[in-house]
């Protein structure tokens, strides 16, 4: 005995009422997989609702389902007491220009401060940003000094550093 295979048909006049039609394997192979794809989408989304017991009902009509869950809300719509919108309520955490313009001023304050304090110190800020891991001892070497020596000069140069940037 051959198996059948049924497509849900959504009534028109009522899309909640659905009529099983039969259809043919090669039908079922070719509708079914795009219906599987959007139905596991929009479960993974949050927006599928339907109980397990209704999956059968599916036809890939999202927009058409009653246990559809849209997800989208606009920030233009208004409050439901009128006052304003929600997008007045949502606060921007971006920097403001202010903060962005005296980040921008200290760091170049620091960075004319370090090339005060080493002579090298360009040199030193082109290995870190070329190789953000690089480790004091591979600096030392190639600025021709040793280790520890480096490591106590960058510890003098750090603590005026911090000295400056929170003054």
């Amino acid at each position: 005995m051959a198996k059948k295979y049924f497509y849900p048909l959504r009534d028109p006049e009522n899309p909640n009422k659905v009529t099983l039609v039969p259809i043919t394997e090669d039908q079922y192979r070719s509708l079914y997989p795009e219906i599987w794809a959007t139905q596991k989408r929009e479960q993974y989304h949050g927006r599928c609702m339907c109980p397990k017991h209704y999956l059968w009902k599916c036809d890939g009509q999202c927009d058409l389902c009653a246990y559809h869950a849209p997800d989208t809300v606009s920030l233009d719509d208004p409050l439901p007491d009128g006052e304003g919108t929600l997008a007045d309520y949502i606060p921007d955490d971006r920097p403001s220009i202010e903060a962005i313009i005296a980040d921008h001023d200290l760091l170049e304050h620091l960075i004319a401060r370090f090339r005060e304090l080493d002579p090298d110190a360009d040199r030193i800020i082109q290995m870190r940003l070329d190789n953000p891991k690089i480790s004091d001892r591979k600096i030392a070497e190639a600025l021709g000094r040793k280790q520890r020596t480096f490591a106590d000069q960058m510890k003098r140069v750090c603590t005026e550093l911090h000295r400056i940037e929170n003054k």
